[in-house]
């Protein structure tokens, strides 16, 4: 019984048609080959995201993230307040400039039992409720 190789002896092909025996050719190429020109269809429907660019990228100065604080916390950190320097007791009140503290906005988040005079460049309208329903004022350098 002859081998299948001697069997196709004399013949251009060995039964493969023209493309088939050359390399990758019957493939359309190999890996990625031909996804702009042959395969075009397939990338459209399986991976329409591959080529171009995608999206847009924020300014910084819009990205930039607040620093912020809850009323929550600030009784929490009194002690640690006045004796930084940031806070000062007059009176009933406490006095506190979060601005220096470098905090830039007062967040509602929590309860406070103390009431404070608070120096901050931008604040929520639920933390301005709760300083002045304790007793307290907001004000803006």
């Amino acid at each position: 019984m002859p081998s299948r190789t001697s069997k196709f002896r004399g013949s251009r092909t060995h039964g493969r048609g023209k493309k088939a025996g050359r390399g990758a050719g019957l493939r359309g190429g190999r890996g990625n080959a031909g996804l702009l020109k042959h395969k075009t269809i397939s990338r459209l429907k399986y991976d329409p995201m591959r080529f171009g660019r995608h999206g847009f990228k924020r300014p910084q100065k819009v990205v930039s993230a607040k620093i912020t604080l809850n009323i929550g916390d600030l009784d929490e950190k009194l002690d640690e307040l006045l004796k930084s320097g940031f806070a000062v007791k007059q009176d009933d009140k406490i006095k506190l400039n979060l601005t220096n503290m470098g905090v830039d906005k007062l967040l509602g988040f929590g309860r406070t039992a103390n009431s404070y005079d608070i120096v901050v460049s931008d604040y929520s309208e639920r933390a301005k409720e709760k300083l002045e329903a304790a007793g307290g004022s907001i004000q803006q350098p």
